[in-house]
């Protein structure tokens, strides 16, 4: 039988006296009905038996009356924020639903019970807590800023509560998110009693034995101490009086856990920390006389007492960042001992106290703009008379272009708002991405175009034989994630473009083909490709057969055979092999004319690209399926297959006069890689007469160079001396014109 929960005598007498003090402290914000509603409520779950204890063994309607009462007190927090802490287990444990709390008691109340039950949502992650991302997305739950402060109030109490609990890895872990998480909310929004109370709450939990020495050696020397900072700050006062300073001066005493934080920083024993206390010096001064009296203060000051040059802080020359003004000294006050004092007007310990500058930023807790605003807008409504009208509607937009989401394991990794699963997948790994498929969300199957939301627990899928795709950078939100698919991208291309060439260059050498890259480029655009990467893309997925390449590639070649080359190419219509004369032939002349077969003269031509004939190499004519004279090189690459399997569209062909006509030929360089050999070579080319140099393209490769170079050249006389004056080029190996 499941045990009852009851009230101990002890707990019943002290949630009445905390119902009394409640009502005295909240008087009648808070109806008769409400006091009514929130007693039948609690009634119904103690009857019904369904309040259990906590992991600590603590009651948790008296710890609800307890943060309530903490919350008022502290914070100044009344109606909604009482009701929503003293209902909001009963919403957790499934007694009644947000729902019923709006209508019981308004959509504030509900408002703020569904940001507590939110973050409740979170804890149930169970995150890694040390993450600057996870105190953000904490925030980011907490759409009413109420949340936050009932979060710290409810902590501050809680850590009050567990000094005797046994277990211990459960006080541990609230002593850890304690110091981590809510001593530094605390202290941004100015919280700065409840901060210090969590410090030090945290390190006695977590560091028994240096809180209570520490501890105790503060009560040993309080005293003495108090005595000392009455002798420092009376005739200091007496002396700024004198000086016409209006001011009041105070002492304070460093808490625990910064003399604790200080004695591990300087790795020295408590009698190491010389500043367990610090002086405060504020001025009452008008605005134009500021600087002028705070550097009279500190003349007066260290003209009464020894300063330490190397202690001293100028935040009033240059203020910081965060608009903090004050002027920092150490001084060797009475007794020898060294005392920090601070020296600032009303104003600057106004910003200092009331704004985020109150030393948070230097202390090394970090942040970021928009964070910082907002909680800047709590701090200014905390002390406005008319905070809670304000509270009521005050809606926090915090973080409204970020997204927090985890790991199956439990991290935590920011994206901007929009970003999808293929963001999360990248963000992993390049290798994850590019084999990405999908996702899951919660458990949930989703697509790779998936949108995320804070707090989403997010998994991978992948397959092995999936590859990124072009669209998926109109998917992706993160510029990450787009320069990995975009690299992704060209890696595949380049690969692809290595293995479409390999399969081509097989097939063309199978069929004894000479592949040309203009020819190539021409067929390539002819079948509807802009880019060769896509045509080469079909032939590797096999949308496009090499072999129908081939055969399209020499269709290709055999038409740009008839079209004029360079300037050059001339009608072969009406070409016929009479015995008909230059005068009498109806055909133009030309500066070169070929003889063909019978002495024939003044037949139109056009040279071959595979060979480039120039004036006096030995050549023949072939007849082109057009009817054309096509004019090669003897020892032309295609020349054999055309003389094997067209040999009776071969004719003979040799030049006839010799004109002002240039051809272009292609030489291939070889030679090691010596600095300036480039300019070497095009020197020699530039000087030669009536040659021009129209392209060159060089590679280097473990100390070699190889290149095609493009000249445009009278005839075989000129190309036989510009070769023998190429060959004399120091470091050139060999130079050969290619067919």
């Amino acid at each position: 039988m499941e045990e009852k929960f009851e009230f101990t005598l002890e707990e019943r007498r002290e949630l009445g006296e905390i119902t009394q003090r409640l009502k005295a402290l909240v008087g009648d914000e808070i109806s008769e009905e409400d006091e009514a509603k929130v007693r039948k409520q609690l009634e119904e779950e103690i009857d019904g038996n369904k309040i259990r204890r906590d992991v600590f063994g603590q009651n948790p309607i008296l710890l609800s009356f307890q943060t309530a009462e903490l919350e008022v007190n502290e914070i100044g927090m009344k109606r909604d924020c009482v009701l929503a802490i003293l209902l909001y287990n009963s919403v957790i444990c499934g007694y009644m639903t947000v729902e019923d709390a709006e209508k019981m008691f308004g959509k504030s109340v509900a408002q703020i019970i569904h940001g507590l039950v939110r973050i409740h949502e979170l804890y149930t992650t169970r995150p890694v807590i040390e993450s600057e991302n996870f105190r953000s997305l904490l925030l980011s739950f907490a759409e009413d800023m109420r949340v936050v402060l009932i979060m710290i109030a409810d902590r501050v109490n809680l850590m009050r509560q567990i000094r005797d609990t046994q277990n211990t890895e459960a006080k541990t872990r609230a002593a850890e998110e304690a110091s981590y998480l809510y001593a530094p909310l605390a202290h941004k929004l100015g919280l700065y009693k409840l901060k210090s109370e969590l410090e030090d709450l945290s390190l006695k939990y977590l560091e028994h034995d240096a809180y209570y020495m520490i501890k105790e050696n503060l009560n040993a020397t309080k005293r003495s101490r108090d005595a000392y900072i009455e002798k420092f700050i009376a005739p200091l006062g007496e002396k700024l009086a004198g000086m016409g300073i209006k001011c009041h001066i105070k002492g304070r005493t460093k808490s625990i856990h910064s003399i604790w934080q200080k004695m591990k920083k300087q790795k020295c024993g408590f009698n190491g920390i010389y500043d367990l206390f610090a002086i405060r010096i504020i001025i009452d001064s008008p605005l134009s006389e500021e600087k002028m009296q705070c550097w009279q203060a500190y003349s007066l000051i260290t003209d009464m007492y020894q300063p330490n040059p190397k202690r001293l802080r100028d935040w009033l020359s240059v203020p910081k960042s965060n608009g903090y003004e004050s002027l920092h000294i150490t001084v060797l006050g009475p007794e020898n001992k060294w005392v920090e004092v601070q020296i600032r007007t009303e104003r600057m310990d106004e910003i200092a106290e009331k704004g985020l500058a109150a030393h948070w930023r230097y202390k090394g807790i970090k942040s970021e703009s928009g964070l910082d605003d907002w909680l800047k807008n709590i701090r200014a409504a905390l002390e406005n008379n008319d905070n809670l009208q304000l509270m009521d509607q005050f809606k926090m937009d915090l973080y409204e272009d970020e997204v927090f989401v985890f790991t199956p394991k439990g991290d935590l990794l920011k994206f901007p708002k929009g970003a999808t699963i293929l963001d999360f997948a990248y963000h992993i790994h390049s290798g994850v991405g590019n084999k990405c498929v999908g996702g899951k969300i919660n458990g949930k199957n989703v697509p790779i175009r998936e949108v995320l939301h804070s707090g989403d627990t997010v998994e991978i899928l992948t397959q092995s034989n999936q590859t990124p795709k072009a669209d998926w950078t109109n998917i992706v939100k993160t510029g990450r994630a787009r320069a990995k698919i975009r690299q992704s991208l060209k890696e595949l291309q380049i690969k692809d473009g290595l293995y479409a060439k390999e399969i081509l260059e097989r097939k063309f050498r199978n069929r004894k083909v000479e592949m040309e890259d203009s020819v190539m480029s021409h067929l390539v655009k002819r079948l509807g490709f802009k880019e060769m990467s896509d045509f080469y893309r079909q032939i590797v997925d096999e949308k496009l057969d090499a072999n129908d390449i081939v055969d399209k590639y020499i269709e290709e070649r055999d038409h740009e055979a008839n079209l004029k080359y360079a300037g050059v190419v001339r009608s072969a219509e009406g070409f016929s092999l009479g015995g008909q004369n230059a005068e009498g032939s109806g055909f133009r002349s030309s500066d070169d004319e070929l003889v063909i077969g019978q002495n024939l003269k003044g037949v139109d031509f056009s040279l071959a690209k595979c060979c480039n004939p120039i004036y006096g190499d030995p050549i023949f004519g072939f007849v082109t399926v057009s009817g054309g004279i096509k004019v090669h090189c003897q020892n032309c690459p295609n020349a054999p297959e055309m003389r094997k399997r067209f040999g009776y569209r071969i004719v003979k062909a040799r030049w006839s006069g010799k004109g002002q006509s240039k051809y272009q030929i292609s030489l291939r360089i070889v030679g090691n890689d010596d600095i300036g050999i480039v300019n070497n070579i095009t020197n020699i080319i530039s000087k030669e007469e009536k040659i021009v140099m129209r392209s060159i393209n060089i590679d280097s490769h473990d100390g070699l160079f190889s290149g095609n170079l493009d000249v445009l050249i009278d005839d075989t006389l000129k190309l036989e001396a510009l070769l023998k004056k190429l060959r004399t080029v120091r470091g050139v190996k060999s130079v050969e014109r290619l067919y």
